[in-house]
């Protein structure tokens, strides 16, 4: 049995986007934990993974954002697949290599086959953010599962052993870095994290980061404890860290920002100049720009016969 999980912080998001792909994924016998939490996700989480730590026959338990929409109905088997080493804890739809931190879309191996969905775009789908230039150029579908050291939060398929040996760390802060860290205690333990080709969208804004103070904390934190030989004064650096990446992050927003709104007025104009009243008027034009030159030569006349 394949079971799913979300945290509904805003129970609209939940409907829109993660419940219908769940019900497109899930199978007659999978159980189903969306659960409300007034702000932080991380303890519901914990509690969804012992629910299911409960199943005799549990596969694999499926943790899914609220924002994010699996488009996949062929998941469960994808998953099996996957699973199908003993060794692999978690599976997901993005990650990466050889991360330096919790930012890990900054590694120079990166692996993704989820979607973004930008409600400033009118829900058009949009390629991984991985691929706007900032980062590393992601390896598709294409090059699909491969084997990672940390996987996105957007979707975590967790495995029977990593459901009832790994638990996400509350300490961390409320919305960052949980992720990174399940990760890592799977890879402490000498198990196989995968990315695989999951059809995934996650429904998202144009930016990136909107606390980046909560995110420096995070960032910190999650340093630190995987860090045994820190001293007191590395926490400075450890901050100017924090505060450099959330930085690139910003800068990725504006960057992204801009590649995407390029995009959709190159999508407005191919779609004027490709309709039926732009070619009948295309003669209409060519009159006027000769009209226009024509009057440019008589001044262009003029101003040398004065």
């Amino acid at each position: 049995m394949i079971a799913f999980g979300s945290v509904m912080t805003q129970p609209e998001l939940y409907e829109r986007f993660a419940g219908p792909g769940i019900r497109r994924a899930a199978e007659g016998d999978s159980r189903v934990y969306p659960q409300g939490a007034p702000h932080a996700a991380v303890p519901i989480y914990n509690w969804v993974l012992d629910q299911a730590a409960g199943h005799d026959d549990l596969e694999a338990l499926v943790l899914v954002d609220q924002e994010a929409e699996i488009l996949d109905g062929d998941l469960c088997r994808t998953l099996r697949d996957s699973f199908s080493d003993p060794e692999v804890a978690i599976v997901g739809c993005a990650g990466a290599r050889n991360p330096h931190s919790m930012a890990w879309w900054e590694s120079e191996e990166v692996f993704a086959s989820s979607r973004y969905r930008c409600a400033e775009l009118d829900g058009e789908y949009m390629a991984p953010l991985l691929s706007d230039g900032w980062s590393s150029e992601p390896r598709g579908p294409e090059q699909l599962p491969a084997e990672v050291d940390t996987v996105d939060g957007m979707l975590m398929a967790l495995s029977p052993w990593a459901v009832r040996n790994l638990r996400f760390d509350e300490s961390l802060g409320p919305r960052h870095g949980y992720d990174f860290d399940l990760c890592r205690q799977a890879r402490a333990a000498g198990r196989k994290l995968l990315v695989a080709d999951l059809a995934v969208a996650q429904a998202r804004p144009l930016g990136v980061v909107k606390d980046p103070e909560v995110w420096i904390e995070a960032h910190m934190r999650v340093a630190e404890k995987w860090d045994a030989d820190v001293v007191d004064w590395r926490s400075r650096a450890r901050r100017a860290e924090g505060k450099a990446a959330a930085a690139r992050l910003l800068s990725a927003s504006k960057m992204y920002e801009v590649q995407a709104l390029a995009w959709a007025q190159e999508r407005e104009l191919r779609a004027a100049t490709s309709s039926v009243s732009w070619r009948v008027t295309a003669p209409l034009r060519q009159v006027a720009r000769a009209a226009r030159a024509a009057r440019a030569r008589r001044g262009a006349r003029a101003a040398l016969n004065r």
